[in-house]
């Protein structure tokens, strides 16, 4: 799986979709759109616009934290933090097809996502993050001890790109979470596309 988590970096509305189709394009298979200074009606209405491209392609979009956002706009599921609205409350209001995942970076956090009904897990930061310089690191060693500590697919989430994404290999994940790495490319299509091989290079050594 190759996760895409937006950044609009300044972009406007036209270019901010724009890299997000061709994200699409280069063969992304989750996007989880992440907004963390809009008002809540200007959130849904461009998660709206944003649900429509992901459906073109066949690939289901998250909203970040909003589950207000994610349910008016009918995004196929959110992505919450440890502070966030708890998964059990979110399963209880969203229903059973509705796609939860919940980030851990401990064995217990991952536990209790699991245990509270989370059908995926974001672990990390894996590396430093450019786009979130206060996440809190954790070790590949740590990676490996919560992917073995749950049946849940697990995606390795923090400042991973082409150069580093081979450390990661044999760790039990199902997929990376790319922020930077797509979107502050200069060619967004290419650089998914690349990415996406690697993945499944990292993945096949999982096995």
């Amino acid at each position: 799986m190759l996760y895409a988590v937006t950044d609009r970096a300044g972009a406007g509305l036209p270019l901010f979709l724009a890299r997000i189709e061709a994200a699409l394009a280069g063969g992304v298979t989750c996007v989880q759109l992440r907004e963390k200074h809009l008002d809540e009606d200007a959130f849904t209405a461009e998660a709206i616009r944003v649900k429509k491209l992901c459906q073109s392609y066949g690939v289901p979009l998250l909203i970040n934290d909003n589950l207000n956002v994610a349910l008016n706009s009918h995004a196929d599921g959110i992505h919450v933090g440890q502070a966030d609205c708890p998964v059990r409350e979110i399963r209880k209001r969203a229903g059973r097809d509705f796609i939860i995942g919940a980030t851990a970076k401990t064995v217990a956090q991952a536990q209790k996502a699991e245990a509270d009904d989370a059908d995926y897990l974001g672990i990390g930061a894996v590396f430093p993050s450019p786009t979130k310089a206060d996440a809190i690191r954790i070790t590949t060693e740590d990676l490996k001890q919560i992917c073995r500590s749950v049946s849940v697919p697990a995606i390795a989430i923090g400042g991973i790109c082409r150069e580093n994404i081979s450390l990661l290999k044999g760790s039990g994940i199902c997929g990376i979470a790319a922020v930077s790495a797509l979107f502050s490319a200069e060619d967004v299509k290419e650089a998914a596309q690349k990415l996406k091989k690697d993945v499944l290079k990292i993945l096949q050594k999982n096995d």
